[in-house]
């Protein structure tokens, strides 16, 4: 079938000498992967090395066989420039560092309409805006909305978030966030892009990286952290 839609590149594999597969988060079927043949050849094309980028916003024409195999792009260009992620060492670093993990947290090859419009929508949010220091801890727990395991806030006066069954609770129990851990958790729960970025210091920030990190660890089926964390780490110490 040839489907015409927007794609987000989750991540692309070197294959042999000459070719890529790459993964795409497509408007129109959810995660695809692609062939794509002579990716590194000298020959002019239009499927260039620069479209596949981590998170590179794409409109694509492609022959869906929807067989479990790898398909095939028959045309593709920019959706979007960026004009700061590529050229801004911080943004770009948090942009390869959520490809990773979206790649590790998205496995169903099932319509994501949603999260594609909420992640389409993100990154042309951080394209524009300069404090962007909280963007990759707000989008990671805004993303497990749509993964189904979004943090149960309807007891968020508790004083302790129980970090493997995802809810607040009123006693500390073996799972539990600290009280100090809980009281930020629920700052990030109530941050929005937009928020005052000077709502945490560094410190905070790597701790609820942490707790963010292994709230993955504990709530999807198969998740690894990233090998870009360290990277991400050094650019905000």
């Amino acid at each position: 079938m040839l489907v015409k839609t927007k794609a987000i590149v989750i991540s692309s594999l070197k294959y042999q000498e000459k070719s890529l597969i790459v993964k795409c988060l497509t408007q129109s079927d959810g995660l695809k992967s692609y062939f794509v043949p002579n990716a590194f050849s000298s020959k002019k094309s239009n499927q260039k090395i620069a479209y596949f980028q981590p998170l590179t916003l794409l409109e694509i024409e492609a022959n869906h066989k929807n067989k479990g195999t790898l398909e095939h792009f028959k045309e593709i260009k920019l959706a979007h420039a960026f004009q700061t992620i590529n050229t801004d060492i911080i943004k770009s670093t948090i942009v390869i560092f959520l490809s990773e993990m979206l790649h590790h947290s998205i496995h169903e090859e099932e319509k994501h309409d949603r999260l594609f419009t909420f992640l389409e929508t993100a990154l042309l949010w951080l394209d524009t805006h300069e404090e962007t220091s909280n963007f990759h801890l707000i989008l990671l727990l805004e993303i497990t909305k749509f993964l189904g395991c979004y943090p149960d806030t309807s007891a968020m006066d508790h004083p302790y978030f129980e970090l493997k069954e995802g809810y607040f609770s009123p006693i500390l129990g073996m799972g539990c966030l600290t009280e100090n851990e809980t009281r930020l958790f629920k700052k990030l729960i109530d941050l929005k892009f937009d928020s005052s970025q000077k709502i945490f210091n560094g410190n905070e920030r790597q701790l609820l990286l942490k707790i963010l990190l292994d709230y993955y660890t504990f709530h999807l089926v198969g998740f690894k952290k990233p090998k870009s964390l360290d990277v991400l780490k050094e650019v905000f110490a």
